[in-house]
């Protein structure tokens, strides 16, 4: 009789205590043990209290292949969902098998989890790991399924509601109770409750700053003394919420007929436009997509959406400042362009339709689409094509964290019809729907990789780039770490081509989330490990860089409303000399609507329930490039996560130094700040 020894790890998720009977049977390449009872049903099997057993059998079984977990009801006790972590095998000869799994088993079933080691079915597997993977793939399709979310956008998961959400992608209990306790959230209601019913138009400038007194930080105290400089306009621009949309500027548009005469006044006596367009000094951002956007309706009244054109100019001081601004896409007597020479208040208030429109475009484009819906995309095609034991799933999975919970609760109030973006949004959540399909169309393989779109962009050398500057020094070390996994796990090209589940997913995440845009250039399928290398890389990117980039900063940069409105209640002016501040007044949004977007910035930019629970470690926030979770099982890759968190920890400590002193400071890219998912 030989004796093979178990150890289950019991991880400690609230919520967490089981009454239902566990049994074992291990599987290895000669036989099978038999079904071993693991945990009594009238005994709790209770977080962190992992369990150690002897399993007998009669033959060595040989190399062990597989776990094979049985969950089975009480007839006297209700259900109870049992969070498995690991299991641990010690062979009669010493050998230790490990199998993460990290999945919640709910109701009576039957789950099989490969040993530890990541294995692509590109070589010869073991007829018992094919049967495995694909019967676990059959079942996660059940659960998983795709749906339209409106028409043009990416497909989303199938569900209805945060009830009926997969146990495996929802909060935690702990997290959702500290969500509904945590001091933020608190002091959102007591804001809102003392706001929300106001109507009226702000009568002055300084009272917007009452609304806030609570909730300040040190960057949106500097936002509301800075809001209507020219040089802070432009630094938004780079480091600010939404820095992924200027672009140099080599020829002005037919369509935004700036003259040398225009800006003179604004350029150096010793240039001229020509030139500064020739030395690549002139920028752009263009705001194009918001054409024919239907206008949202707060408070009974029909709101106004411009789609303005802003030209940019980096002066010797390596400043970015606005020197034209045209509110439409068509010329004309009724679109002028304005000019920092025009009147204080034409100047701010074609400054602000700008702002108004980069917070449409970024919050519609660059943050829901580009992160969260994108994300989505990556889990819900990773749940279904890629097994547990795939090393790709391995790598991703912690990149994908509460995703899916975050985004139905999302689409379940925040963006939903009648929800919180249609009481202060210019655009409204129907508006969302058409930058969603707009912004679709207009989406490229590399816009996606932060290298090719800062060269597509043609803003490789401005200086005082901070995002570009910290995103490309993330985006090596990544591409670094991904390379090495990848170059572990396939030996070359022809194992990439031949993985039929990678490639499985490839094109799944192609049809379903890109909707097989052949001129987005995004790939349907994978040929090398370059290939491999630039597609994860981008994924990982996508899920903590770049959602940092553009969720972190909203409530610093959009908290002092005046300089990012979140809705316009009177159309651009039409002449010059027009403007007071009355009419500044009379244009941006109502006290009400102030509130509820100042409030929806607070919960949306930080996420304060990682931060503040300490009952376990693995409720703290999950930085970039920290695994909890332990899916890699062999020496190689544990070492190649190290070498990885070591570089994320001299990129922090650059990072911080370059801050030092600074008043104005851009932190949103240091790997401590940035979370491994979007999770918030």
């Amino acid at each position: 009789m030989l004796t093979y020894k178990v150890k289950v790890i019991n991880e400690g998720y609230l919520g967490g205590v089981v009454t239902d009977a566990i049994y074992i049977v291990l599987v290895g390449v000669n036989c099978e043990t038999v079904k071993h009872q693991l945990h009594l049903a009238w005994k709790n099997f209770l977080p962190d209290d992992d369990k150690e057993y002897e399993l007998p059998s009669d033959e060595d079984l040989g190399e062990v292949l597989l776990v094979r977990l049985y969950k089975e009801r009480s007839l006297c006790l209700p259900e109870s969902p049992w969070y498995c972590g690991k299991v641990t095998v010690i062979s009669p000869s010493g050998v230790a098998y490990h199998f993460p799994y990290y999945q919640w088993l709910v109701g009576s079933v039957v789950r099989e989890i490969q040993e530890g080691k990541g294995i692509i079915l590109s070589g010869d597997p073991n007829p018992l790991i094919v049967k495995q993977r694909r019967t676990e793939l059959e079942e996660k399709r059940k659960s998983h399924r795709w749906k339209m979310y409106c028409a043009g956008a990416p497909h989303c998961i199938d569900e209805d509601g945060i009830l009926f959400i997969i146990r495996n992608d929802q909060y935690s209990l702990a997290k959702h109770t500290l969500f509904l306790l945590n001091k933020e959230s608190l002091k959102v209601e007591m804001l809102m409750e003392g706001y929300r019913r106001c109507t009226k138009s702000w009568t002055n400038l300084t009272d917007i700053k009452k609304i806030f007194s609570n909730q300040r930080t040190v960057t949106s105290d500097l936002v509301s003394g800075l809001w209507k400089e020219d040089t802070f306009f432009g630094y938004q621009y780079l480091n600010g919420v939404n820095p992924v949309i200027i672009k140099k500027c080599t020829k002005i548009p037919d369509n935004f007929p700036v003259s040398e005469e225009m800006v003179s006044a604004s350029l150096s006596a010793s240039t001229a436009l020509r030139t500064e367009l020739q030395d690549g000094n002139i920028f752009l951002a263009d705001y194009e997509i918001l054409l024919d956007v239907t206008p949202n309706t707060i408070n009974g009244q029909l709101q106004y959406i411009a789609a303005p054109m802003c030209l940019l100019w980096k002066t010797p001081q390596n400043d970015i400042i606005p020197i034209a601004i045209q509110l439409g896409q068509t010329p004309g007597e009724d679109t002028p362009i304005f000019l920092p020479s025009d009147t204080e208040w034409d100047w701010t208030l074609a400054k602000m339709w700008v702002r108004n429109a980069d917070l449409l475009v970024h919050e519609g484009f660059f943050h829901l689409l580009y992160t969260h819906l994108l994300a989505e995309v990556f889990h819900v095609a990773t749940t279904r094509q890629l097994p547990v034991g795939h090393p790709v799933y391995k790598l991703i999975i912690q990149h994908l964290h509460y995703t899916l919970d975050v985004n139905v609760q999302a689409r379940k109030s925040l963006i939903a019809p009648g929800g919180t973006i249609d009481l202060f949004s210019g655009c409204g959540s129907a508006g969302v729907n058409v930058l969603l399909r707009k912004g679709l169309e207009r989406m490229t393989y590399t816009s996606l990789c932060l290298p090719d779109d800062i060269e597509f962009r043609g803003v490789q050398s401005i200086p005082n780039y901070f995002y570009r500057d910290d995103g490309m020094s993330i985006w090596s070390a990544i591409e670094r770490f991904v390379s090495d996994i990848v170059h572990y796990y396939y030996e070359n090209d022809e194992a990439v081509c031949e993985d039929p589940e990678l490639q499985a997913w490839v094109e799944e995440i192609y049809k379903e989330g890109f909707l097989e845009y052949k001129d987005s250039g995004i790939p349907s399928s994978l040929e090398t490990q370059g290939d491999l290398t630039r597609y994860l890389t981008m994924v990982i990117f996508t899920c903590s860089v770049r959602h940092a980039a553009v969720n972190s900063g909203q409530f610093d940069f959009y908290s002092w409303m005046p300089n990012s409105p979140s809705s316009m209640r009177c159309p651009p002016p039409a002449r010059k000399g027009t403007v007071t501040l009355q009419t500044v007044l009379d244009t941006m949004p109502q006290v009400n609507t102030t509130a509820v977007c100042l409030a929806t910035m607070l919960l949306l930019s930080v996420d304060p329930l990682d931060k503040v629970c300490d009952l376990q470690p693995r409720f703290l926030q999950r930085r970039l490039g920290h695994y909890p979770e332990e899916h890699f099982t062999e020496d190689v890759p544990k070492k190649l996560i190290q070498d990885f968190q070591r570089e994320l920890a001299e990129i922090s400590r650059q990072i911080k130094k370059r801050n030092e002193g600074r008043s104005l400071t851009y932190l949103y890219l240091d790997p401590e700040n940035i979370e491994n998912s979007v999770a918030i």
